[in-house]
Formats: C-alpha cells, sequence, structure tokens
C-alpha cells in the first residue's frame, strides 16, 4: 500500500488520536458494549472507525452490536467532513453530515472536556431473516454524552433553580450540592450539551448485513439484490414480501434494472469517452499475464499508443475479438441494425458500460454505481470511488506497474 499512500490514496483524511482523547474513545466503548483498544494512538475517521482499532481488532465492523445496532463515536470537532471509509449503509454518510450540521457547536462544546456516543437505532433487536432489512425506514439517531454531562446540566440548573426560590440561599446542604458539583463538572449551565434525537429516513442504500445488500426502492418495483449466495438463497423462500430478488451475479439483473429504467447504455457514445478506455485497457491488461515475455512495464504499454496496439496484436484471437467487440459492434450497426448485442458484444464489457438513468437523483445515481462496480469491477476508477474495500483487495494482486498506471488514472480525476 505504500504507493497508494504516498499518493495520498489511502486512507487519507483521518484525524489523529492521542492522549486524553484515547481515554475518552475507550469509554465511549465500553459505554456502547465494546472492549477498549489497547493502542496509545490511533486514527478515526468521521464516524468515528479506525483502521487500527478494526487491525487490532480483526473486525471491520467493531463499531456494530450485531448487523442492526451501528454506532458512531466523535471525540474530536476535526471529525466533521471527513470521509466515512467503510460505513455500514450508504446512509450513514448522509446521518454524519445531518449531525454535524445540526449540532456543530454542540460537539464543539461537549468534546472539550468529553465524547460523544451515537446509536443509529431503527427499533430492530437484531436481524433474523435476509429481507428484514426491508424494516430500514426511520433511523432514530440517539445520543449520549461521556460522564452524563447533559443530565450534570439539568441537575446543576434545577439546584441553583431552588436556591433562587425564597430563602433557600441560606440552606448550607444546599449550598454542599452546588459546589460538589461544580467541582466534578465545572459549572455547566451556559454549555451546549442538550441534543434531542434526530430521525433520518432511509431510500434506497446499500448495507454490510448478509454479507451486503442492495435495497433499490422509489422505482417501479423495490428490487433486492444480495452479494451472498447463502442469504440469497434463503430470501427467494419468502413468500411475505412483494418484492424482487437477484443475486448480484445473475445474468437477468442488467436487463431487469434496464427494464426499470435505473441503467441505460449508449455504445455509439461510450466508446467516445475516457471511461471505455479505462475498461477496455483493464481488461486487456487482464489477459498480458498469457503473455510470457513482456519487453516494457505494463503502465508505458497502455500509456503509449503504439505500444499499446504491438501488445494487442501478440495475445490470442479471442481476446483480441472480446477487447474490440464494442467497437466493431459500433462500425458493422452502420451497415445493419439487426445486429444482436449479445451475441456480438463481451457481456462483461457490456455490463461494464451501462449507467445510471439520467433521471435518478445524484444519491440513486452514487448507489447504482456502486452496484455497477459490484457487477463488473472493469473501471479501476470506479472500483476506488464505489468500492474502496474491493480496490484495496485487488490492488494488492495487481502488477506493481499497473498499480502506477491506476494510481495515474485517479490522481488525474481527482
Amino acid at each position: 500500500m505504500e504507493k497508494l499512500i504516498e499518493a495520498n490514496l489511502y486512507h487519507s483524511e483521518l484525524v489523529p488520536i492521542g492522549g486524553a482523547l484515547v481515554s475518552r474513545y475507550n469509554q465511549c466503548l465500553v459505554r456502547l458494549g465494546f472492549k477498549p483498544t489497547k493502542l496509545k494512538t490511533f486514527q478515526v475517521d468521521g464516524i468515528g472507525w479506525s483502521p487500527e482499532i478494526a487491525e487490532e481488532k480483526e473486525d471491520i465492523g467493531y463499531l456494530n452490536n450485531g448487523d442492526a445496532n451501528p454506532h458512531a463515536i466523535i471525540v474530536s470537532p476535526q471529525q466533521r467532513g471527513k470521509p466515512v471509509y467503510y460505513p455500514f449503509h450508504t446512509f450513514d454518510r448522509n446521518i454524519m453530515k445531518m449531525v454535524f450540521k445540526t449540532y456543530g457547536d454542540h460537539i464543539s462544546d461537549i468534546t472539550r472536556d468529553g465524547a460523544l456516543c451515537i446509536d443509529l437505532d431503527q427499533d430492530i433487536d437484531a436481524f433474523y431473516e435476509p429481507l428484514d432489512i426491508l424494516k430500514y425506514k426511520d433511523i432514530t439517531v440517539g445520543f449520549r454524552i461521556l460522564n452524563d454531562l447533559d443530565r450534570a446540566q439539568k441537575e446543576q440548573e434545577e439546584l441553583v433553580s431552588i436556591f433562587n426560590e425564597d430563602t433557600n440561599f441560606i440552606d448550607e446542604s444546599l449550598h454542599m450540592k452546588i459546589l460538589a458539583s461544580a467541582r466534578k463538572y465545572g459549572d455547566l449551565r451556559s454549555r451546549k450539551l442538550q441534543l434531542a434525537p434526530l430521525t433520518y429516513t432511509s431510500g434506497s442504500f446499500f448495507t454490510r448485513a448478509f454479507g451486503g445488500v442492495f435495497v433499490l426502492r422509489d422505482f417501479i418495483t423495490s428490487i433486492v439484490v444480495f452479494k451472498d449466495k447463502k442469504a440469497y438463497k434463503k430470501a427467494i423462500k419468502d413468500s411475505y414480501h412483494e418484492v424482487l430478488i437477484y443475486h448480484v451475479d445473475q445474468k437477468e439483473l442488467v436487463q431487469k434494472l434496464q427494464e426499470h429504467v435505473i441503467l441505460v447504455y449508449d455504445l455509439e457514445e461510450a466508446i467516445k469517452t475516457d471511461r471505455y478506455q479505462r475498461i477496455k485497457k483493464f481488461m486487456f491488461y487482464e489477459v498480458l499475464h498469457e503473455l510470457e515475455e513482456k519487453q516494457h512495464p505494463v503502465s508505458d504499454i497502455l500509456k503509449d499508443k503504439m505500444l499499446f496496439r504491438s501488445y494487442f496484436n501478440k495475445i490470442e484471437d479471442k481476446n483480441r475479438a472480446r477487447l474490440a467487440s464494442v467497437e466493431r459492434y459500433v462500425e458493422k450497426l452502420e451497415i445493419s441494425n439487426e445486429l444482436k448485442i449479445d451475441t456480438f458484444v463481451d457481456k462483461d464489457f457490456f455490463h461494464a458500460l451501462q449507467k445510471p438513468h439520467s433521471s435518478l437523483t445524484g444519491e440513486h445515481q452514487d448507489l447504482i454505481w456502486m452496484l455497477l462496480a459490484e457487477i463488473s469491477a472493469k473501471d479501476p476508477l470506479h472500483l476506488y470511488w464505489y468500492q474502496k474495500e474491493r480496490f484495496y483487495e485487488e490492488y494488492q494482486q495487481w502488477d506493481s506497474s499497473f498499480r502506477d498506471w491506476v494510481i495515474d488514472i485517479i490522481k488525474s480525476n481527482i
């Protein structure tokens, strides 16, 4: 990962945590029902997730009490606007934006000497069946302040109110209670410590529950797409929910998404785009390994048009036909419009060139791009943007020179 780190493409916007903040973070972990970390320093993202703690605990989802109960931790106002690198749900980023937008001043006040534990509660204790995820709708964002400063603030205010009544100011026992509270917490009366719960209404989303599920609502019919085959096979036995259920590898899925006006394609326009070139070169790299001898680094082959053509003519005929299938199809359309795409264009290439319909909202489009990167992971830039976890896994298997090419592609599109 060294090259990605040097290029600021690997967890580059984390907030460093050390000293007293480590103790506060651990107190939040314990309060949420987790074991504290033994690390003395670490980093966190916008939701309070730490890659170092995830590695220590060997659990990327260590902030979850089961699939149905995710949490967040805020120990610094610097977490505002930071990425959420591995959200359990795609709407987690929006929730954190809502939290900081609504309570930014409160968070700055609270994190002076405390921290904030957050429950993302959808009133579900646990998931039992895969389609239980359809219960997701209104998420209540609840807050717990470390050391119960909000409760202590109310108690102080009540004590002072009593003190100001009649002749209570001469009550020495009342004096002692006020002083004891002030010594323990300081004067809390003017601080912003009261946070009412917030409600976030979810639409379409992706969740890591049950191995990863896309829930597409707000369309002709709701569509649920599973990444995990075991969860998919269990879900299709459900007879209570009127939804369409697919596994991400099913060939019928792309066609169904087209029928629902979720996906579209225009191959004549596609071949003119940088995205087309990225996909073609990625697929070309996948077959370059069959060549026993390569006199040039992969990055040079992909960047130099003459070298690309030279090596393109050295690969097997069937692979050349696959990689040229889209362009040849478009050329032949000028002669005849009776050609069938599914018998002429390579399926992986065709799926990779799909895109969200322009009528979709920006949030829906991002979700569909994420689904497309799962269906056909042939665009390294979109893989980095929409499937970072998978990108990092595949990156480690790539040729060193190909990594250089991919990093250049990403940096030129930032």
